[in-house]
């Protein structure tokens, strides 16, 4: 099941811009090793959950997966072969605004060569440029 807000104040939003790096969300927190964008879009909530299942079957139930990005946006779009007017169109998706810098998803519990490994497999889903981190010592 593809992730979405309960509730939304406005149903339609309007496409905004993407300036500057994450300042929140963009250091390791929740796990030992994480998967961070190195370049801003949009990443759908569909492909938050394909990279969600690709990592729990590569996992089996070692260890623990943390997804840190949540799709509050929704994408609308018209119908192919409609005449201008007529207005915006209905959502079509949700998407997550993601920044670069902003921490995708977030692995504990596995060793750092398993970690790799499974954000490989995640990377190749991603619409954004991702790059494996490690938690900072502190």
């Amino acid at each position: 099941m593809a992730l979405m807000p309960k509730r939304v104040k406005h149903r339609k939003s309007q496409r905004g811009r993407i300036k500057g790096n994450a300042t929140r969300g963009n250091r390791v927190v929740f796990g030992d090793f994480g998967l961070q964008s190195t370049q801003g879009g949009w990443v759908s909530a569909a492909t938050i959950e394909a990279g969600r299942v690709a990592a729990s079957q590569y996992m089996r139930n070692e260890g623990r997966l943390y997804i840190r990005v949540f799709p509050h946006k929704s994408v609308t779009s018209i119908p192919l072969e409609t005449r201008m007017g007529k207005g915006k169109g209905e959502p079509e998706f949700w998407a997550a605004v993601v920044r670069p810098g902003t921490m995708l998803y977030e692995i504990s519990g596995v060793t750092e060569e398993a970690a790799r490994m499974c954000f490989a497999r995640l990377a190749h889903k991603m619409p954004v440029r991702v790059r494996f981190v490690r938690r900072r010592s502190a």
